[in-house]
């Protein structure tokens, strides 16, 4: 039996199963021969002739070509080049969001079947030598009337697979429902497939077509010319394998890329050096991954001429050759870092480089690579539909009033409280929960290809333009396909927009250049921000548990903080070594207690496994396994593919080694579970001081220039807190923050001196327009003088200038804002249409007399809440009741051991699950003198004092030391009344 028009979930938001459900289906119905041809979508296609015969089908794929629901045409690649052509031709049309006209190009590898209503509606007579007529068996009742039936040549069975059941038919039209986002009700008939689009029995199929037996002849020729084969496997590598002229070439420029760069990077090279760099080279030539070194460097080399700054990490920077190549800045030899943790003689894949760029910069490398290389495209992912998601769409598709939706789609309700129709909600939210939603961009992945993409799939085009294939990470790496990972952040515009606002705000500074790691290394006021946990802002190290974390560590030097780059990350701290670790590394005589063959492997992480790169040294010297296997060990623990029963018998082996050796059974397993519990969350040793090395580069500035630093960290988004935390780090750090000037502003935070200017970007509500328009003509024109100098100088609306006034921003008047306010609103007509034309001549103002107006600075707060987000006069002084005698967060170590209250403004709270299923907070305040102290609250109170928002806390609990680092455990928490905006009515009280 054989179908040649069936979907899965990759038609999006119109198919209802997986790939291999429907291989299951097929092998239920004894289907031999199978087309995947989901609707303008080929991501199901790789995967589908993976596993095909696995089920005893010959695949053939496809495409199911459609305008919306509307069928065009089937295409069916005959062969590889076919399948190239479906996919080119499919991607044509989505980058240019054309529509796919009644008949198709000339596609001579593929066959091309038309729906037989389509070709009556069509009136189509002509069919081309690989065109054809599809009759399902709902159509073949029409057939017998129809003139097509002397096309005996043409007419092949073309039985569309879309449902296995009612259900599916149900789940189907949902999707259809929330595509079109309308009640289901007023869902249209064509928007929806037919009921009967699902797999029949051989016998049933055979019954039905029995006085048309050339149809199903036909049929079975067309299936007998298709094959489209790929090799899966990881012995595959479809990259890109030579970058220059020839593969002897490439060896030949990297030979001499590392002689020419050698010396700037070991200026008295040793024979370890030199040791390591042949080893490297020979492995790197022997498995074929030349071209990826060259491609890399040809990237950060562009990278350096357009001066982006650039983050070279991952497993890659433990070469020694990245390393002088410059394409990571972690010295292997000085961290003893594993170049098998890399490459290793069993690796066939190519080698793992994530290079981060700043935000700003990245799509200008992606299209230096894009303009470059010839076959490249980003990777695809899918976003899938989340319960939660589903439940609120599918409230509206039904729909139920918004507070049900809420209900449902939140969890808070008692299943036996609720209708019918809010069961079937969440009984086919559940079914649907995990479809594929729609295509996305991976994160990162660049793929830069041997052969054109279209070879593998179609690509889509999102908004920033650059194609992107529609397939997945894991079926591309399966057939081949390895992507070079070019990622974004926003620390490295940190650190580069610092220097040039130091340059401008300070220009007589002089900036100690920021490649000087060893400096920064070395410096004892930067080490001490580490060990007091002074990092706000600072990237990598500034969130609460970072700042706890290094403190506890007492870090002050570059290798204490590449190790709690990796313990802060969760398999570690869950296995328990986080604090095993913390207690030796304060105390020399506890280290005396880790096995001795662990001391000796680890010593520098005092026999406690802490990088990825431990993996490999315990189950290599401790275990005797070699490195190839020590390396499929790491891999496998991490969650990364490995044969099936690879691990098995590498766990097997592992322990029988370890017999030998004369370990006990409970070291064994004790080892083996440090292995399983926190491979799959460390990081590789090198992207740990990779991190490490920017977070001293966000030191140093934070250290000697802290205002700037942190106008740069407001002005790239921020980092782990809040604009308004950030602010209250300025004012620590000798800064006055105000709030935006028409003057003064920018559109991001501006620094004079010590004065801080919030950007009117900032100005919610603002128009862009507005902004660019105020900033032109003062750059052309000066400052303003005076709001009547404003209104005859830049055209704005009476609703525009009144949130500048509202703001505050007009304040170099002098003039109080209702008074500017009253008089905006007699100067300018709100109702008036505005006009693009400049005056020729500015007519005089009239000016009025008005009363004076009662001012406040909670009124003043208040408007700065409503058009920044935050105020940026303290919380504290909007208390409706004032603060009872409490302990400051100063002198919090004065009290260790004591009970205490202490009043606290919420920034940030972290819910935490334990291991009883409960939970736990995590809480980071500001006192009344804006230091921070850090909260614990455990199940029992967390439960009964949850911190769901923000807002000013009474704390009650007990003052913690842990190693230095202070804590409140927290035993009762009440939150604060404020005072109200004194304009509205209740606004006293």
């Amino acid at each position: 039996m054989y179908y040649l028009n069936a979907h899965t979930w990759y038609s999006l938001r119109y198919g209802t199963f997986s790939v291999e459900k429907l291989c299951a289906l097929a092998q239920s119905h004894k289907v031999e021969h199978l087309a995947v041809t989901d609707i303008n979508n080929t991501s199901a296609c790789l995967n589908f002739i993976k596993i095909a015969s696995q089920y005893g089908i010959k695949p053939l794929v496809g495409i199911d070509f459609r305008n919306g629901a509307r069928q065009q045409y089937v295409g069916i690649a005959k062969n590889n080049e076919g399948f190239r052509q479906l996919n080119e031709h499919l991607s044509h049309h989505l980058h240019l969001k054309k529509i796919f006209k009644p008949e198709a190009p000339a596609l001579p590898d593929c066959f091309i079947i038309y729906p037989f209503d389509k070709v009556v509606s069509n009136k189509k007579t002509v069919f081309s030598e690989n065109e054809f007529i599809g009759i399902s068996e709902e159509s073949l009742r029409k057939l017998k009337f129809s003139s097509y039936l002397n096309y005996k040549d043409k007419l092949v069975l073309l039985q569309t697979v879309t449902f296995r059941n009612k259900r599916d038919y149900n789940a189907h039209r949902l999707l259809r429902a929330i595509d079109n986002n309308t009640l289901l009700s007023k869902l249209p008939v064509s928007e929806q497939g037919s009921f009967s689009d699902q797999m029949m029995l051989p016998e049933v199929i055979a019954e039905a077509f029995e006085e048309y037996p050339y149809i199903l002849e036909n049929t079975q020729k067309l299936i007998r010319n298709c094959e489209v084969s790929f090799r899966f496997g990881k012995t595959q590598n479809r990259n890109l394998l030579v970058a220059g002229e020839n593969a002897a070439a490439d060896v030949v420029r990297l030979k001499k890329l590392c002689d020419e760069k050698l010396e700037k990077r070991y200026p008295s090279a040793n024979k370890k050096v030199f040791e390591r760099i042949h080893k490297e080279l020979n492995a790197i030539i022997k498995l074929g991954f030349v071209s990826y070194f060259l491609i890399n460097y040809d990237i950060i080399t562009y990278a350096r001429f357009r001066k982006f700054p650039f983050i070279g990490r991952g497993s890659g920077a433990n070469s020694i050759v990245a390393y002088i190549l410059g394409i990571t800045n972690v010295d292997p030899i000085e961290l003893d870092l594993y170049f098998e943790r890399f490459i290793n003689e069993s690796r066939s894949s190519p080698p793992d480089f994530d290079i981060d760029f700043s935000w700003k910069d990245r799509n200008e490398v992606t299209a230096h690579i894009f303009s470059t290389y010839k076959n490249t495209a980003l990777m695809g992912t899918y976003v899938t539909f989340k319960r939660r998601a589903v439940a609120r769409e599918l409230g509206k598709v039904f729909g139920l009033p918004k507070e049900n939706i809420d209900k449902l789609s939140a969890g808070f309700f008692h299943l036996d409280l609720l209708d019918k129709m809010e069961k079937l909600v969440l009984r086919y939210s559940a079914l649907i929960e995990g479809f594929p939603n729609y295509l996305s961009v991976h994160s990162g992945g660049i793929l830069i290809l041997n052969d054109s993409v279209y070879n593998y799939a179609a690509t889509f085009l999102p908004p920033k333009g650059f194609e992107t294939i529609q397939i997945d990470m894991n079926i591309a790496e399966e057939v081949g396909i390895h992507k070079f990972d070019i990622l974004a952040q926003r620390g490295l515009s940190k650190i580069t927009d610092a220097i040039e606002i130091i340059k401008e705000n300070q220009p007589d500074a002089y900036i100690e250049p920021i490649e000087n790691i060893a400096v920064f290394k070395e410096d004892p006021e930067i080490n001490n921000l580490l060990k007091t946990g002074n990092c706000m802002g600072v990237f990598y190290v500034e969130s609460p548990a970072m700042r706890g974390l290094l403190t506890k560590l007492q870090t002050d030097n570059y290798l204490n903080l590449v190790a709690a780059s990796s313990i802060i990350r969760p398999g570690i701290s869950s296995g328990g070594m986080k604090e095993e670790y913390i207690k030796r590394h304060r105390d020399p005589e506890r280290r005396k207690q880790g096995h001795p063959v662990m001391l000796e492997i680890m010593d520098d992480t005092y026999g406690i496994m802490v990088y990825q790169e431990d993996v490999m040294k315990v189950a290599h010297k401790f275990a005797g396994l070699s490195f190839e296997d020590a390396d499929v060990l790491r891999r496998g623990m991490s969650g990364k593919k490995t044969s099936k029963g690879q691990m098995e018998l590498i766990q097997a082996k592992f322990r029988s080694n370890c017999r030998e050796k004369g370990y006990s059974e409970d070291i064994i397993s004790e080892v083996w579970e440090q292995i399983s519990s926190f491979a799959g969350y460390a990081f590789p040793k090198g992207h740990s001081a990779s991190y490490a090395i920017e977070s001293y580069q966000s030191l140093y500035l934070k250290k000697y220039f802290p205002l700037e630093f942190m106008v740069a960290a407001l002005n790239n988004g921020g980092g782990f807190y809040n604009v308004e935390t950030y602010i209250q780090e300025i004012r620590k750090c000798g800064g006055s923050v105000y709030a935006p000037c028409i003057n003064k502003s920018d559109h991001p935070t501006s620094i004079y001196g010590k004065d801080i200017y919030l950007g009117l970007g900032y100005i919610k509500e603002l128009e862009t327009q507005t902004v660019k328009k105020i900033l032109e003509n003062r750059q052309f024109f000066g400052q303003f003088t005076s709001l009547d100098d404003f209104i005859d100088r830049v055209n704005i609306s009476i609703e525009q200038l009144s949130i500048l006034l509202k703001i505050n921003a007009f304040r170099f008047t002098g003039l109080d804002k209702h008074h500017l306010l009253w008089k905006a609103h007699f100067k300018l007509n709100a109702s008036k249409a505005s006009t693009q034309q400049e005056r020729l001549f500015n007519t005089p103002h009239k000016d009025f007399e008005l009363p004076e107006f009662e001012y406040s600075h909670r009124i003043e707060a208040f408007d700065q809440m409503e058009l920044l987000g935050f105020p940026l006069y303290s919380h504290f002084k909007l208390l409706r009741y004032a603060m009872e005698d409490s302990v400051k967060a100063k002198d919090l170590s004065n009290y260790v051991g004591r009970e205490i209250i202490i009043y606290g403004d919420l920034i940030t709270a972290k819910k935490t699950g334990t291991s009883n299923g409960k939970y736990m907070y995590f809480g980071t305040f500001f006192d009344s003198e804006a230091t921070i102290f850090d909260t614990v609250q455990f199940s029992a109170i967390a439960e009964k004092y949850p911190l769901r928002s923000k807002g000013i806390y009474k704390c009650y609990g007990k003052v913690n030391n842990e190693l230095d680092y202070i804590s409140i455990r927290i035993n009762k928490l009440v939150r604060q009344e404020t005072l109200g905006d004194p304009r509205l009515l209740n606004g006293s009280k």
